[in-house]
């Protein structure tokens, strides 16, 4: 259902005043009204600004109007986790939520518009903090099995997510040290991968984030993820529960066990993950720690083992290709509000971050015909 604006504007309203540290009587007053229930009610969506109000608000507040009432903004609604190393700081995370959320916004404003809006999240893992990591992979297995996902499941991962969970996943280029991130949105959940990882790394990425979206009531993740630090305390164990929940989903017991019980025993031990790993999309490294965690391999044996020495691991293969920008469905949505008018090219391109030229190759990619000259 589209947003009444007078409601958008009042949520946007708190939003911006919660950031500015006041309270409602303390901008009432500002804003001259005469009783705090009157700004109560202009949050609530039941009355709207008068002009000088607004005015007033974007000179207090320190907002523009497009704060206000562009549908293609998140003002405060989103919930976002990143995937980070040390080195992101917060204004890099704040300008990349600003661009994630003009995206996540505009696909749900679209999807509405066009009666393809997408039901919310049901799904949820009887998972909790207190959770063992076998019951993490015990639920990485069962999804494996209820979303009936194949071999190797990380192929068809991403399209079981979008049908099955109406889970947005865009692929996208982020700041130097974000590799991901998930995001819940109201009437919306999305998974944002860096395109520029490698494939074994995005596969990893969307079993991991899948974890959050299935277990944020009862474990609400850090804004941040920070993967190249060591963790402690209920924040490590959160994490811990989704690489164990992702591992087991992207190497079920029994695929993997006939992946590993083919290779020699002779073989050189890295030999045979890599070939195990290469057969599941899978890093190395996520392979050696699925097997050690089944008893597979030995504490000895672990200890013996080198990364380095695995033939891909994450590395980006010099032939491989980046995964194209954004995602068929999301494409879908701005092919049709082109096609309608409802956007302008150039409007399209701003809130994509692209060059005219670019946008209409992208559409091209995604099968659509391009009617402007690029």
């Amino acid at each position: 259902m589209l947003m009444n604006q007078e409601v958008r504007m009042g949520l946007r309203l708190k939003v911006a005043r919660k950031r500015a540290r006041l309270t409602q009587q303390q901008l009432a007053d500002a804003l001259g009204m005469a009783h705090r229930q009157t700004l109560a009610r202009i949050e609530s969506g039941q009355r709207g600004f008068s002009a000088q109000e607004l005015i007033e608000a974007m000179k207090i507040l320190r907002v523009d109007l497009d704060y206000f009432t562009d549908p293609f903004q998140l003002a405060g609604e989103g919930e976002f986790s990143f995937r980070t190393t040390a080195d992101v700081g917060n204004a890099v995370l704040d300008d990349f939520e600003y661009s994630a959320g003009r995206w996540l916004a505009l696909y749900r404003e679209l999807s509405i518009e066009q009666g393809r809006e997408q039901p919310w999240l049901q799904s949820r893992l009887p998972l909790t903090p207190q959770s063992s990591f076998e019951d993490a992979q015990a639920a990485g297995e069962w999804v494996a099995d209820r979303w009936q996902l194949g071999e190797p499941p990380a192929e068809s991962l991403r399209s079981a997510m979008e049908n099955h969970a109406s889970i947005l996943v865009l692929n996208v280029d982020t700041p130097p040290g974000i590799s991901g991130a998930a995001s819940r949105v109201s009437g919306l959940n999305c998974v944002l991968v860096n395109r520029h990882d490698s494939e074994r790394h995005r596969h990893f990425d969307l079993a991991h984030e899948l974890f959050h979206l299935f277990t944020w009531d009862a474990m609400p993740p850090d804004r941040t993820d920070v993967v190249d630090v060591p963790r402690n305390g209920n924040g490590w164990r959160v994490e811990r529960l989704a690489e164990n929940f992702a591992a087991a989903l992207l190497m079920p017991e029994s695929i993997l066990r006939e992946h590993w019980e083919r290779q020699s025993t002779q073989a050189d031990v890295h030999e045979r993950i890599d070939e195990v790993a290469d057969a599941l999309r899978v890093s190395g490294t996520a392979c050696k720690w699925r097997l050690h965690n089944l008893a597979w391999l030995s504490r000895a044996e672990l200890d013996r083992i080198e990364d380095r020495r695995f033939a891909t691991n994450g590395r980006i293969p010099p032939a491989a290709r980046e995964a194209t920008p954004f995602s068929q469905p999301f494409i879908d949505r701005i092919a049709t509000a082109l096609d309608t008018g409802r956007l302008s090219v150039r409007r399209t391109a701003s809130l994509l971050d692209l060059a005219v030229p670019d946008l209409a190759s992208l559409l091209r990619d995604y099968g659509h015909e391009t009617y402007f000259e690029a």
